[in-house]
């Protein structure tokens, strides 16, 4: 692993950790099929609540130091890694979930920001942050790697009106009634915000920067608690479990493995800990005191699929791509419909060079596009496949698609244009193929 200077682009589906060289307002978005999973179950009850169609907001997670979570481009909700492992609970996080929802459930942006509804992460991130995204590593992982400019920005694009934040609030009071949840976190996180108030705006975490707090709104929220009959509702026991993994995986992927091993160390037997010990031994790396522990983990949940996921990892990292075989085969069977997975056992599969083995790859690939058509690594990987398995319309088609997720309309509409010549005419490929090109060439 290559070393690198402040960021680490985390792209925990395979999962890959890689350094990049940026400076201190640079930031990546971070992908990882787990921590994504444990959003999603402590948003979807909320999301619902609040009349949303839950699989329809995109979560994207900021690799960044700082306290902060906002909305943008419509129902984009982004949080950063930093909130993540300072929150001390899961009905923390809930909270701050529970207020975005209440901003987009209140289109408390759209009436602004409405050119940003259909852009990428990428590009929000990059007007958010005043600087020019550039891809970092893999292109799939979304992790653009943008300078500058962040307070400013920030002020600029995302600041909510007293009016609008205390309206927020009040969503999230309701939408955590109406799922049975205590309003305690999300009051317990306004008060590690208040405790900023008097710092000067550059040392003040970006999220009261933008979501002004005031007297009255904490107010609020401790009469309401008074009232609410969930007030002192525990949070359940899996959710507990969730964060604590979420935060030990974090913790051991983005700071240095020695912080990790003093954070856990092995008098904690917890299963967050020996998570976050195999992770920072892996980093260090030594397989010889990693593997023992995520086999210890597997043993004792064999149904978790992101423990066969993580040992998959371990292994093709290293360069035992057969081993790592099994592992991954298991996590998608756990997991069927998680694309990240899909994904890492279709690169496996094709760095194992055997033609028996390409059917699968493609498989696995498409179904992993079906769950999410926006990754341009994948269209990368399945036109290798289709090229390797001699299906080359299809492969032209696939980069295609990769070209358009990029950007690139001279080949999108060259890779396009072959696709049409090789697919059978009239086929839904050449079809595609047809409209690629087609609105390629319209481009300005």
């Amino acid at each position: 692993m290559a070393n690198g200077l402040a960021v680490l682009v985390l792209v925990l589906l395979c999962v890959v950790l890689r350094p990049t060289e940026a400076g201190a307002q640079r930031l990546s978005l971070i992908r990882d099929a787990e921590i994504e999973h444990t959003i999603r179950a402590f948003s979807t009850p909320l999301f619902r609540a609040a009349g949303l169609n839950a699989s329809a907001v995109r979560i994207y997670l900021i690799n960044d130091r700082s306290l902060n979570a906002f909305v943008a481009g419509g129902q984009k909700l982004f949080l950063n890694t930093g909130l993540l492992i300072r929150s001390e609970h899961a009905g923390q996080v809930i909270g701050v979930i529970a207020h975005e929802t209440g901003h987009i459930e209140g289109g408390h942006l759209s009436r602004t920001h409405d050119a940003m509804r259909n852009a990428t992460a990428q590009t929000i991130l990059g007007l958010l942050l005043g600087g020019a995204a550039a891809a970092a590593g893999r292109p799939d992982v979304g992790a653009a790697v943008i300078a500058g400019g962040q307070s400013a920005s920030l002020r600029t694009f995302l600041q909510y009106s007293r009016t609008q934040e205390a309206a927020a609030d009040q969503a999230a009071m309701r939408l955590l009634e109406d799922t049975g949840q205590s309003a305690r976190g999300l009051l317990e996180f306004l008060g590690t915000l208040s405790g900023q108030e008097l710092l000067t705006v550059g040392r003040q975490d970006p999220y009261l920067r933008t979501h002004p707090l005031t007297r009255e709104r904490i107010l609020a929220l401790e009469d309401f608690i008074s009232r609410s009959k969930f007030a002192d509702r525990a949070i359940i026991p899996e959710f507990v479990e969730m964060h604590a993994r979420m935060r030990a995986k974090l913790i051991a992927f983005l700071e240095s493995p020695q912080a990790a091993l003093r954070a856990y160390s092995p008098d904690d037997q917890s299963i967050p800990a020996r998570y976050a010990r195999a992770i920072a031994y892996y980093r260090t790396p030594d397989l010889e005191k990693a593997l023992p522990l995520v086999d210890g983990l597997i043993a004792e949940r064999p149904e978790d699929p992101f423990f066969h996921e993580l040992k998959g990892q371990m292994l093709f990292e290293n360069g035992r791509v057969t081993e790592a075989l099994a592992p991954y085969e298991r996590a998608v069977e756990l997991a069927p419909t998680q694309p990240l997975i899909r994904t890492d056992l279709a690169r496996v599969q094709l760095a194992l060079n055997d033609p028996t083995m390409l059917e699968l790859a493609i498989l696995n690939l498409r179904s992993g596009l079906r769950h999410e058509r926006g990754r341009s690594f994948a269209w990368r990987q399945l036109a290798i496949a289709y090229g390797r398995n001699g299906q080359m319309g299809e492969s032209a088609l696939a980069l295609a698609e990769e070209a358009v997720l990029l950007g690139n309309r001279k080949d999108a509409q060259f890779h396009a244009g072959k696709a049409e010549r090789l697919l059978p005419k009239g086929s839904p490929g050449w079809l595609k193929a047809q409209d690629i090109r087609r609105q390629a060439e319209g481009a300005k």
